[in-house]
């Protein structure tokens, strides 16, 4: 399963945030710095209207849906790459994830402490950073210097490397995040063992207050935090509110929907995080369903029908002759499986289909 690492600097509300979107109260969340300090773990489902939807038409009672992996670190201080704060501990915990989710504070209070004394989205982000770069160009160097003399004798692999290497050293040196620099496929491909921690897809998450969580879209932190990364990082910012979120970990369903009524906002905001990390992790959803059960299988984007399969089971991928495929709108349109069928919505692909977000498969194998 793929993993998500929550971070940020120290009191942005980043265990708050794990504790909503984990619906847990497994992360200590308290006003001092380094109150996380191992990181804590959750199994995240993806909210999905498409599941309800499904389920009556299949008419059953079972319903499981997708699911992802958060993970809580600790927080990071200026420094960190020299060790400062948990320094290297903390960094080892962001190489192990897969997608950073960067909780960036985004309100002012009091009562509420900020290790640098005064709230500012932008400097955070900066600050964060950097100290990711700082780490990226410390391996980036010390890989080049391991590559050198094979590189010099010829070695492929070595020179392949080395010239990966020499294109992102620029741009870490200038402290610009491995992410944006431009890398063909290939050179992807090769820079994957690298793990360097700027080239992780990266969500920022603005924490805003319960009052603000309506009018966040004229709220000056987000405005800046949404122009920044975007122009900077090419990355994408969403609007939570953590502590909202905690309040309505022990509520049911229609209490939730009534609390957020009354803030004047239609859904929880960490609904919509859950859904932008899963797309971010370049995750999508096939189902299958039936009278036993309605069920989201995790794939990749652009995962063929028999890699598809192989979620559900290696026999499937292994003895797959083709997918019965309907879309879907089509499925939800038509009302039934039989219906979609007699309209000819529904369809037989073979190995080189490449499975669309939302289809409904049912696989045919032998083995």
């Amino acid at each position: 399963m793929l993993k998500a690492g929550i971070v940020g600097l120290p009191n942005v509300g980043k265990s708050t945030l794990f504790n909503a979107v984990t619906r847990t109260r497994k992360a200590e969340a308290a006003n001092y710095p380094f109150c996380t300090i191992d990181p804590n773990v959750g199994i995240v489902t993806v909210p999905d209207e498409r599941m309800a939807v499904l389920q009556g038409i299949a008419k059953t009672t079972v319903v499981i849906p997708a699911a992802i992996e958060f993970v809580d670190i600790a927080g990071l201080v200026k420094g960190a790459s020299q060790g400062e704060g948990l320094g290297n501990k903390f960094l080892t915990h962001i190489r192990e994830v897969d997608a950073i989710v960067q909780v960036v504070r985004c309100f002012e209070d009091a009562d509420i402490h900020h290790v640098t004394g005064s709230v500012d989205p932008v400097r955070d982000i900066e600050v964060i950073n950097t100290e990711l770069v700082l780490c990226d160009l410390e391996a980036v160097t010390k890989r080049l210097d391991k590559v050198a003399k094979d590189a010099k004798r010829g070695d492929k692999i070595a020179l392949a490397d080395e010239a990966v290497l020499k294109k992102l050293l620029p741009a870490l040196d200038a402290g610009k995040p491995a992410l944006t620099v431009a890398l063909t496929p290939e050179e992807k491909v090769i820079s994957k063992p690298f793990f360097l921690l700027t080239d992780k897809p990266t969500i920022f998450a603005c924490n805003v207050k319960e009052s603000d969580l309506a009018t966040a879209d004229t709220n000056p932190f987000v405005l800046k935090v949404r122009d920044y990364v975007k122009a900077h990082l090419a990355c994408e910012a969403v609007v939570i509110s953590a502590q909202i979120e905690s309040d309505l970990i022990d509520l049911s369903p229609e209490e939730t929907q009534e609390f957020l009524k009354d803030l004047g906002v239609t859904e929880s905001g960490v609904g919509v995080l859950i859904r932008a990390t899963y797309h971010l992790l370049g995750l999508r959803t096939y189902f299958t369903a039936g009278e036993k059960e309605v069920r989201a299988w995790t794939i990749h984007n652009g995962d063929t029908a028999p890699k598809a399969a192989g979620v559900i089971h290696s026999d499937f991928e292994r003895g797959f002759i083709k997918a019965e495929t309907v879309a879907y709108d089509a499925l939800v349109k038509c009302g039934s499986v039989a219906a979609a069928r007699e309209k000819g919505l529904y369809r037989m692909e073979g190995k080189e289909y490449i499975v669309k977000d939302g289809d409904v498969l049912l696989f045919k194998f032998n083995v």
